[in-house]
């Protein structure tokens, strides 16, 4: 699908070296937005962006720890440099480590907290300032949060990941309540089973093959679904904001 609309955009996206970050970025840059590409995997997002260069598009590949804040006021100074100011931030990176909150992974909650939440705070103070100065300029602007349905679904063992995406659907909730009245527009995107990396980070052989036979079962969303979405969403008319949306495959109850 074709969205006119982000032709004048100037984006963000974190987590880009796969998955719906990939995905997004891809199609963002495929309908005119100039994009930077934040990720850990330098070599992912410069593929990337030769990529979509090759195709036509504008992107900048940042290489980004979100986890670190050095890191991140690091790739906000050379998105500003190359970019200027954006409008458009979608908050994608994330981690999703199960096991029994009995085995004590203190190393895996703190990972999944940083990332998930924490990591997605910093990269909303680096580039709220560019997002309400846009919107007083009279321009759209854009805060997307990309959470999980596991921020209302219980899934045995997923406690630490739901309470992470419980967080960041909330905070998207605060948020608009904070910027909405200066015209930036908060939006939460909360996919089902999706078909992308996150379930190779699991180290739990069960947890594991119970995550493979559900994408035996169900077919399972593709990162480009959840990019058309968050594409959609973000190029509504300006007094229009989708807050809250929660995507599944139409076999996933």
């Amino acid at each position: 699908m074709s969205y006119p609309a982000l032709a004048t955009r100037t984006a963000v996206v974190t987590g880009a070296a796969s998955g719906m970050g990939a995905a997004t970025a891809r199609l963002l840059a495929a309908n005119g937005a100039r994009v930077a590409l934040l990720a850990r995997r330098t070599d992912r997002i410069e593929a990337l962006v030769a990529e979509i260069a090759a195709a036509g598009g504008q992107a900048l590949a940042v290489t980004a720890d979100i986890t670190d804040q050095d890191s991140v006021d690091a790739a906000a100074a050379a998105v500003h440099d190359a970019y200027g100011p954006v409008d458009l931030v979608v908050n994608n990176a994330g981690v999703m480590l199960p096991n029994p909150l009995a085995d004590g992974r203190i190393d895996e909650w703190t990972r999944m907290i940083d990332t998930n939440l924490t990591g997605a705070l910093r990269v909303i103070r680096a580039f709220t300032a560019d997002l309400t100065a846009a919107a007083a300029d009279g321009r759209t602007a854009d805060l997307v949060n990309v959470s999980s349905i596991g921020a209302h679904v219980v899934f045995p063992d997923y406690a630490v990941y739901g309470a992470t995406k419980a967080a960041l659907t909330q905070l998207s909730t605060a948020l608009r309540a904070e910027l909405g009245p200066r015209d930036v527009r908060v939006s939460a995107v909360e996919p089902g089973l999706t078909d992308t990396e996150l379930g190779g980070h699991i180290d739990n052989p069960a947890l594991r093959e119970q995550l493979g036979g559900m994408f035996a079962a169900i077919p399972a969303l593709t990162a480009e679904d959840v990019a058309d979405l968050i594409a959609y969403t973000v190029s509504r008319p300006r007094h229009v904001n989708l807050r809250h949306q929660v995507v599944l495959p139409t076999r996933q109850a």
